[in-house]
């Protein structure tokens, strides 16, 4: 096993000295970007003062070739001085300037300097990605949030590129076909958020004109899909954002400009720089989406505009307030999209989504406190996850709930007031709502933000003979080893059947706390058909249906007229499956019956690749190629009655397609392919042949050659990241070993083409093919996180972890790895999530099997 790097590896403890010992004046930051195709040169000139002279300290710098460091004019040698990714800083001056100049690589794995050549018109383009602690790849810094400073950035490039940053530059000819951009200095900020985007991009300038003046607009994207920039749409999201947060948050937007570049080969889906805002330009299709598509991108469109205010403006001192940044922007983004666009319905999205990302990742043993206790910066990268994300967004929903809108805003506009420009703790933020709303918030803190875990509600009556309640309440549990019972803030419905369509008759919304809450409320209402727990989805809870409701949801799913009340349905039903409560068989049916009818697109989205792993893994083996018909044949029903050109019939053939096995369902995708077959409305686009080809490719019907021939009808970045997938997917010893060597083994490999390769290798139904591969997984598994760093281990951990493989044995294996291996704490919790996954798999087969 390789050394650990402490250089890299910065932790909370010496962030803190490192904190107290200085204050950070200025960074000049000058980048020579035409140096040569695979380095550029960086000189750093980084001004600050020390309240300990005579102490020492480091400055950060990764994978460097340096020429030459200066503190104080004294030229140091940098030999002895930089050493693992730090310069060592010795007898510091009460005000001291260091001066670094160093070549460093072009990254193509998607952290720091990512450089990309688009195959399409072989034009160059540079973008740079800094979270968590990546600046320190492309100029020299403290890399910790709380040490914020001011930046004066130069950019030398060839003259005919675009170059972008956190304000807007000067550009001036220079030698050598070449042209100096000076951009002015920055606000204060920490160096995560700065940003560079460079290349032969396509601009498009607007203008915002609010209440609080007139805000500069850019967007961004490669030349060759500049025709799918939606820029009137972009716009309108963008501006409907302003409005509402500027106005919502009482604090005009604070850094100038604001830019949204569409980049390539992104390892996220966007990144909050200050006024340079990074997309994946997957956001800008190339074919036909669905509703939903365009929902999440304005999400996420909204989701960084309001990191603007929390996370730039106001940044967390250290990252075990992560959550700050990620949970408020999670909730603040949802509720602007359905009070200022055409999103009305964001958060039936949410529950369908988001929420059962957080429930999932609840449930692990890698779980942890929404306030997690990131103690290094390996620790931090591991948690941007479904907690920090949307339990912690589900939280503050559930806050707001209980405080109000308007005490909650008020207290918002506080913090912002009071730390603009500057770093804050939790409980700086905790302070300023208890003020605003008068309540006394540090128990519920407590309770929601410190604890792991998620709780079970369930109904508790009793029934008179003339149908109504004569007592009900609410019962809630939580597991042995997050025992936590927590207060709710809980919307109760009740539902009928009424001329075939299952209704809201009355709710009532009441608090909880404890194992038992009486409602008496309830008393004397005649017992509906269904008892909905959580009705409008105010907290975060597994919820469970008494007998008669569970019934009733599974015979009229398709009837239930409000999409919310259906998300929670589904989600329980869909929690029930993954807890051995519910059949596998059942849940398939259920799915079948109600979503030819489901009007939120988000879930006809998920729903299926639900269904497909319960399918593959959940099932009764004995009975799994019954199941697999029904499913595959269920779709194909919901093929022939979608309506024409409709978004349900777009999402059912993508479906269909990953379900299809049986010759008949093959033949009819290539025929589709090859245009011998046709659904009247249906356009059979780029990527939708993509789709059909990857599974025909997965079924062994179309051989290497034929993947080739469709790479030279589509000449894209696009279409060589779909032809890795799809001769990834290959029922071949070949396909399999040359997926292993590109995803795993290989450096250079490109980031996207890699997260490709591991996503496809996993297939159920070729568990011989795989079966050599545990073992490969696992001795992988001890170096990965040193040999390919974070990204790339945690993609192929993820993506190639072996479940089709799933069985009594497998995870004794499992257990025997995890208890000797010396492996990386988060290269070993990637091996333990998917043991869990996978014993979660056996008990649902288990049950599946008990009818």
């Amino acid at each position: 096993m390789m050394p650990r790097m402490p250089g890299t590896n910065l932790t909370r403890a010496e962030a803190a000295t490192r904190h107290d010992l200085l204050a950070v004046t200025a960074y000049d930051v000058t980048l020579d970007l035409s140096v040569s195709d695979k380095v550029f040169e960086s000189t750093t000139v980084l001004t600050f003062t020390c309240s300990q002279p005579g102490a020492s300290t480091f400055a950060d710098l990764h994978g460097a070739t340096v020429h030459e460091v200066t503190l104080n004019g004294v030229a140091l040698d940098a030999f002895e001085v930089y050493r693992d990714n730090r310069i060592e800083l010795s007898d510091l001056a009460g005000e001291n300037e260091l001066r670094v100049r160093c070549e460093l690589p072009y990254s193509h794995t998607g952290e720091g300097l990512h450089r990309f050549v688009d195959p399409a018109d072989g034009r160059v383009y540079l973008y740079s990605q800094f979270e968590v602690a990546d600046a320190r790849r492309v100029y020299v810094t403290f890399e910790q949030p709380d040490l914020k400073s001011v930046f004066t950035f130069t950019v030398v490039a060839p003259e005919e590129w675009v170059v972008v940053s956190n304000t807007t530059p000067q550009p001036e000819p220079s030698a050598n076909h070449t042209r100096t951009w000076t951009f002015p200095t920055t606000a204060r900020m920490s160096t995560y958020i700065t940003a560079f985007v460079a290349g032969e991009y396509h601009a498009v300038y607007d203008e915002y004109v609010g209440a609080h003046g007139t805000i500069p607009l850019g967007h961004f994207c490669r030349q060759s899909i500049k025709d799918q920039l939606d820029i009137e749409e972009l716009l309108t999201l963008t501006k409907q954002g302003f409005a509402f947060f500027e106005e919502t948050f009482a604090f005009p937007y604070p850094f100038g400009k604001y830019d949204q570049a569409y980049v390539p080969e992104y390892n996220m889906g966007a990144m909050e720089n200050a006024g340079c805002v990074t997309f994946r330009d997957e956001y800008l299709p190339r074919s036909r989406q669905v509703h939903s598509f365009y929902e999440q991108r304005a999400n996420t469109i909204l989701h960084e505009m309001a990191h603007m205010w929390f996370g730039d403006l106001v940044t967390m001192k250290w990252w075990d307030d992560l959550w700050l940044n990620e949970s408020f922007a999670e909730w603040a983004s949802h509720h602007a999209l359905v009070s200022a666009t055409a999103y009305t319905e964001a958060w039936t999205g949410f529950t369908n989504a988001r929420k059962l990302w957080a429930y999932r990742q609840d449930q692990l043993p890698s779980t942890h406190p929404i306030a997690a206790d990131n103690y290094d910066l390996e620790a931090v990268q591991v948690n941007f996850d479904g907690i920090t994300y949307a339990k912690g967004a589900s939280t503050l929903k559930q806050l707001v709930a209980w405080v109000g809108l308007e005490p909650f805003l008020k207290g918002l506009r506080a913090y912002f007031e009071e730390h603009a420009f500057a770093n804050s703790e939790f409980a700086d933020l905790l302070r300023a709502l208890e003020q605003a709303s008068g309540r006394e918030l540090s128990s519920w803190a407590d309770e929601w933000l410190k604890t792991s875990g998620v709780n079970t509600i369930a109904p508790e009556f009793s029934v008179a003979s003339d149908g109504t309640f004569t007592s009900f309440a609410v019962l809630q549990t939580a597991s042995a080893e997050f025992p936590t019972i927590r207060r709710h803030r809980l919307g109760i419905g009740l539902y009928d059947v009424r001329e075939g369509r299952l209704v809201r008759r009355t709710t009532v919304e009441t608090d909880i706390a404890g194992p038992r809450t009486e409602i008496p409320e309830l008393v004397g209402q005649l017992q509906p058909d269904l008892v909905l727990l959580n009705d409008g989805d105010l907290t975060y809870a597994k919820i469970r249906l008494d007998e008669r409701s569970l019934a009733t949801a599974v015979a009229h799913i398709d009837q239930v007229d409000d999409s919310l009340a259906r998300a929670l349905l589904w989600s329980a039903a869909w929690d029930m499956t993954r807890d051995a409560e519910m059949r596998a068989t059942d849940w398939v049916a259920l799915v079948l019956r109600g979503i030819g009818s489901e009007t939120d697109q988000t879930a006809v989205g998920r729903l299926p690749g639900f269904t497909r792993a319960f399918v593959n893994y959940y099932s009764d083996p004995a009975g799994r190629a019954e199941l697999k018909g029904v499913w595959e044949r269920g779709l194909r029903g919901l093929v022939e009655s979608a309506p024409a050109g409709s978004d349900h019939q777009l999402s059912f053939v993508r479906a269909y397609a990953a379900a299809a096995h049986s010759p008949e369902a093959l033949d009819f995708l290539a025929g589709l392919l090859d245009e011998s077959a046709h659904l009247p409305g249906l356009s059979v686009d780029t990527d939708l042949r993509w789709t059909l080809l990857a599974a025909l490719a997965a079924n062994g019907r179309v051989d290497e050659q034929r993947i080739e021939e469709e790479v030279a009808r589509d000449n894209t970045i696009s279409g060589q990241e779909r032809a890795a997938a799809a001769l990834t997917m290959r029922p071949t010893v070949d396909a399999k070993a040359r997926a292993w060597h590109d995803a795993v083994e290989r450096d250079d490999v490109p980031n996207e083409t890699q997260r490709q390769i591991a996503m496809s290798f996993v297939v159920s139904g070729q568990e011989e093919l795989l079966a050599p591969y545990l073992e490969k997984y696992l001795d992988a598994a001890e170096t990965i996180w040193e040999d390919k760093g974070p990204h790339r281990a945690s993609t192929a951990l993820e993506g190639m972890f072996p479940m089709p493989l799933a069985s009594s044995a497998t995870v004794a294996r499992l257990d025997e790895w995890l208890a000797t291996s010396e492996a990386n704490p988060s290269a070993q919790r990637y091996v333990r999530e998917g043991r869990d996954d996978m014993a979660r798999a056996l008990a649902g087969q288990r049950r599946d099997a008990a009818g």
